[in-house]
């Protein structure tokens, strides 16, 4: 379980395909710290470590996550939002973060408005009755309202903090994005396919 908060901003060193893919992330996080077989939000996505050195940790990334999120385009220099697994007693900043991504979404414009940047998104055609204004979505890890929704488009605003303690400072159109939709819309939704006539 996580809050979309970033913690740390980690760097793929090493991408090597022994039946699944395995990674090696760099990052600031006191690895002493970390248990083999923690819990890592790695870009959103919620990877076990399998290996620890002084400044990284290593993951496998099955099959199946590389084909729902967009970690199969992971490249060696790749900077990457990490948040370690929430603790009882944390502070909850963000809203609850799963870490099972639930596709992918794709940036179709990004545009300054003074020192923030408004950043629209296309989410899944199936993921989008899930995305509502002033609703949370996760988005490479990180906890945000959604601003305005059109269809399947859908805006963020990010403020200087944001893109300076994240990635989203590199954000770029066409970029693909891990998305994961608020768990409490999913039951919501859930709920209301249940009771229809």
């Amino acid at each position: 379980m996580f809050t979309g908060i970033v913690t740390d901003i980690g760097e793929v060193l090493a991408l090597t395909q022994e039946g699944d893919l395995r990674a090696r992330i760099r990052t600031g996080y006191d690895t002493q710290g970390i248990d083999m077989g923690a819990s890592i939000a790695s870009d959103g996505v919620c990877l076990t470590v399998v290996d620890l050195g002084p400044d990284w940790y290593e993951v496998q990334v099955s099959a199946e996550t590389v084909d729902k999120t967009n970690l199969g385009a992971w490249a060696v220099g790749k900077r990457v939002n990490l948040e370690r697994a929430l603790r009882v007693g944390d502070e909850l900043g963000g809203h609850i973060v799963s870490g099972h991504v639930d596709g992918v979404a794709e940036v179709i414009s990004v545009t300054d408005e003074g020192d923030s940047t408004r950043v629209l998104l296309r989410a899944p055609a199936d993921l989008a009755r899930f995305i509502a204004p002033k609703g949370s979505v996760a988005l490479n890890g990180t906890s945000l309202t959604v601003n305005e929704v059109d269809g399947a488009d859908f805006g963020i605003n990010f403020i200087p903090h944001t893109k300076k303690a994240t990635t989203w400072g590199d954000v770029a159109v066409g970029d693909r994005v891990n998305l994961e939709i608020d768990t409490l819309a999913r039951y919501v939704a859930r709920l209301a396919e249940m009771h229809e006539p």
